[in-house]
């Protein structure tokens, strides 16, 4: 199952106790750039998992960032303090950007990050949708910033939103294969969570046809105490990249959602055991 990395909130202190006590270090852990976030907070948090044997990996939202100046200062900060490598670039969600970027890829034109020493970046995609951007639209941005990304020698790591169902991410990867498209992909997987709290998540952040799994689930009363965990949907997943090796699905991306401990106690398990 490696790699995997796992995602967590600047100010989350059980996440940090968690990731220190259970992950291997040298994991990936991605920190989530929040509106109207400090940045201060994002560089903290990056650093502290730094120090602690980790491999931080911000995200870097476009409409959160007011300006170039604030730009140039995250990267210096967020390179000199915790020796960052890569970033997620996204474009966010919050109705009117801080600054002149509104997309991530305004972000890669401006050309900062190889100068800042960023050498790979990750950006979103949604096998299912978008639940507010036509999929042609969501189709030529990706096009748009991997030829953006190459301009400027820097490798791309694909992570898909999390789902519930390996269908429509399979359809996903060989349709970008097809498309000419090389880059790695790294699946969005919830953590084991009950039914209704993965409900709630995935109605909050779009996730598509998939989620009839767990509205079923929500809806049976037999199910509703028992943790969901994500075995079926990784199973399948790794069994059609190991027939189909040129899907390129490189691994998993753990949402924690409020249980960052028995994430990441499940996925070291099945890291190991298969």
């Amino acid at each position: 199952m490696t790699p995997y990395s796992l995602e967590v909130t600047p100010k989350d202190a059980e996440a940090f106790e968690a990731v220190e006590r259970l992950l291997p270090t040298s994991t990936e852990v991605f920190v989530a750039d929040l509106p109207d976030q400090e940045p201060d907070l994002l560089i903290e948090a990056c650093a502290r998992y730094r120090r602690a044997g980790f491999r931080p990996v911000p995200h870097l939202v476009a409409r959160n960032i007011d300006g170039v100046d604030k730009l140039c200062f995250l990267l210096s900060r967020l390179v000199g303090d915790a020796k960052v490598e890569r970033v997620l670039v996204l474009g966010g969600d919050r109705a009117e950007p801080a600054g002149p970027f509104n997309a991530a890829l305004d972000l890669l034109e401006i050309g900062m990050l190889p100068e800042h020493g960023i050498q790979t970046i990750a950006l979103a995609c949604f096998p299912e949708g978008h639940p507010s951007i036509p999929a042609d639209t969501l189709q030529r941005a990706l096009e748009a910033k991997l030829a953006a990304a190459a301009r400027q020698g820097l490798q791309v790591l694909l992570i898909s939103q999390f789902l519930f169902e390996p269908g429509p991410l399979l359809g996903y990867a060989r349709s970008l294969r097809a498309a000419g498209i090389a880059a790695p992909l790294r699946v969005g997987v919830a953590g084991p969570a009950d039914p209704e709290t993965l409900l709630r998540f995935g109605n909050e952040l779009g996730v598509g046809s998939s989620k009839w799994v767990l509205q079923a689930k929500a809806a049976d009363p037999r199910e509703r105490t028992l943790d969901r965990k994500p075995t079926t949907l990784m199973r399948t997943i790794l069994k059609a990249q190991a027939s189909e090796p040129g899907l390129r699905i490189e691994g998993f991306h753990f949402f924690a959602f409020g249980s960052p401990a028995a994430t990441i106690v499940w996925a070291d398990h099945h890291s190991r055991t298969g």
